[in-house]
């Protein structure tokens, strides 16, 4: 499932049209499915217009809503159940779902905004993101989530692997993502059954090969690959990933373009490394 951009015009307007094609592109390269409005997709800046309608256009061009999960954060549950609801009106088939980001909450308010989301119906994936939320959806947390119906998998994006044993031990029904790209094969080894992805974006057809060996434990295809491309998934886990990943897929002949404030231009060395990494993917035949 790949955590799409947003194609942006010179005016920084969405070019929904560009959006369709890109997924449509996505799902053709074999990919599984699209995560719309997640941090990738610089959802803290569109206008509730845009985010409504980048969730139809995803459904539409993926031709299946099963293959459409929806980033419905909020600074409140209220409107992050509301966003769970149009996501089921448009037909998506499943949310992903931050634990309230606005303060440091504790268990119990995990507990309940994650009740209050589920409610809407849908299934709903948890994301981990210890280090922007500053709350740590722990194993114990996620088992008591499970227990208690509000997810069904969780996005685990804290990079700490050892995680996903316990949480396989605390809560053998819950589904395990791989959160972030740059932990691809440690977290597949450990029994992940899912990818939220980003460089998908720039390179679908190999992240794909990279993904079916990995879960399948194919390891004389995945580890080489995953080496080759190590310097560009590291990217995922990085402060400028939306801008990374963007101007790889420039690179790469796909949909990239700019970001909306507060994200900026690249810094001139950081711009040098994703292009010299690119190029260096490009050259080995790997985008």
């Amino acid at each position: 499932m790949v955590a799409t951009t947003i194609p942006l015009r010179e005016d920084l307007s969405v070019d929904y049209d560009a959006y369709a094609e890109h997924v449509r592109a996505l799902i053709d390269a074999g990919c599984d499915g699209v995560v719309p409005n997640g941090s990738l997709g610089e959802y803290q800046t569109l206008t509730a217009e845009e985010r409504a309608r980048i969730v139809t256009t995803a459904v539409e061009a993926a031709g299946d809503g099963a293959r459409v999960m929806p980033g419905v954060a909020a600074y409140g549950s209220a409107e992050s159940r509301r966003w769970t609801e149009q996501a089921a009106e448009a037909g998506a088939g499943s949310v992903l779902l931050l634990p309230p980001n606005a303060y440091r909450a504790d268990h119990a308010t995990v507990r309940a905004h994650y009740a209050e989301v589920a409610a809407a119906g849908l299934p709903v994936v948890a994301y981990n993101n210890p280090y922007d939320t500053k709350v740590d959806l722990v194993p114990e947390l996620l088992a008591q989530l499970h227990r208690e119906g509000s997810v069904v998998a969780v996005k685990e994006f804290s990079g700490d692997v050892r995680r996903a044993y316990e949480i396989a031990e605390l809560a053998p029904g819950l589904d395990l993502l791989i959160g972030a790209d740059d932990v691809l094969l440690e977290l597949a080894l450990a029994g992940a059954v899912g990818w939220i992805a980003g460089y998908p974006n720039a390179l679908p057809e190999t992240c794909v090969t990279l993904y079916r060996a990995a879960v399948s434990g194919d390891l004389d295809t995945a580890l080489p690959l995953y080496r080759a491309l190590h310097p560009l998934l590291r990217w995922d886990s990085k402060t400028e990933f939306v801008q990374a990943i963007k101007l790889s897929m420039d690179i790469a002949g796909r949909p990239g373009g700019p970001t909306r404030a507060p994200r900026g231009p690249l810094s001139p060395e950081i711009e040098a490394a994703v292009r010299a990494a690119t190029e260096k993917a490009l050259a080995e035949g790997l985008v």
